[in-house]
C-alpha cells in the first residue's frame, strides 16, 4: 500500500505540482479513504519527502550509468538528455516552486543533489571532455560546470518561461544543445551534430 500511495502521489504530483494535491484526494484516486494513507505516511511532508527522495536517487543512479556506459563526454551528455525527457514529460514545472516554498526539508534535499552530486558530474564530465579533445581546453571547468548548473533549473522558472507557453523538455534540450557547442572543439562541434541527427532518427 505504501509503495502504490507513492506511486500515485508522484504521478499527482508531476501532473499537478504539490501544492494543489491534497492528501484527501490521493486516497480518492486509489479508491482507499485518507485515514489509509495516513496509516503510511504521518503528513504530506513525509510523503513529499520520500517521493523527491526516491526521484532524486533515480537521478543519481542514471547519471553514474550514463557515465559509465558512454563512449565520451559528449555522448555521456546526451544520454543526460534523453534521461531528462524520460524524467519531465509530463511534469509541471511548479513543482520545484512547491517544494521551495512548502516543503524546506525536502528542498535541502534538492540543494545537495544539485550543489554537491550533479556539480561534481558535471565537472567530471567536463574534465573528461578535455582530455578526449571534445571541450576546449581554455574552458574553467568550475565557473562553467556552476553556469550550467544554474540555467539547468531555468526552465522551472515560470516568470521566465511560463508553462502555457514553453514545453520544459525542449527547453532543457535547447539549454543542453547550447551549452555543448559553447564548450565543445572543432571535433566536439562535428560530434555533436552527429549525435543529433542519430536523436532524430530515434525520435
Amino acid at each position: 500500500m505504501k509503495e502504490r500511495i507513492k506511486q500515485k502521489a508522484d504521478e499527482l504530483f508531476r501532473k499537478y505540482g504539490i501544492k494543489s494535491v491534497t492528501m484527501d484526494e490521493i486516497a480518492v484516486r486509489l479508491g482507499v479513504s485518507k485515514k489509509t494513507i495516513y496509516q503510511s505516511f504521518t503528513n504530506k511532508d513525509e510523503l513529499v519527502d520520500e517521493v523527491i527522495g526516491e526521484l532524486l536517487i533515480y537521478n543519481q543512479t542514471c547519471c553514474n550509468r550514463d557515465r559509465a556506459s558512454a563512449t565520451d563526454a559528449i555522448h555521456e551528455v546526451f544520454l543526460a538528455m534523453e534521461m531528462i525527457q524520460q524524467m519531465f514529460q509530463n511534469m509541471n514545472p511548479v513543482i520545484l516552486h512547491d517544494i521551495e516554498r512548502n516543503h524546506p526539508v525536502t528542498f535541502q534535499k534538492f540543494l545537495q543533489h544539485k550543489y554537491k552530486f550533479l556539480f561534481q558530474i558535471l565537472k567530471e564530465n567536463i574534465e573528461r571532455g578535455k582530455k578526449e579533445e571534445l571541450y576546449r581546453a581554455d574552458v574553467n571547468t568550475e565557473v562553467i560546470a556552476k553556469i550550467r548548473l544554474e540555467t539547468m533549473m531555468l526552465p522551472f522558472n515560470q516568470e521566465i518561461f511560463p508553462k502555457n507557453k514553453y514545453n520544459l523538455v525542449d527547453l532543457e534540450r535547447q539549454l543542453i544543445e547550447h551549452y555543448l557547442f559553447g564548450v565543445s572543439t572543432m571535433k566536439g562541434y562535428k560530434l555533436i551534430l552527429k549525435y543529433q541527427q542519430q536523436r532524430k532518427k530515434v525520435l
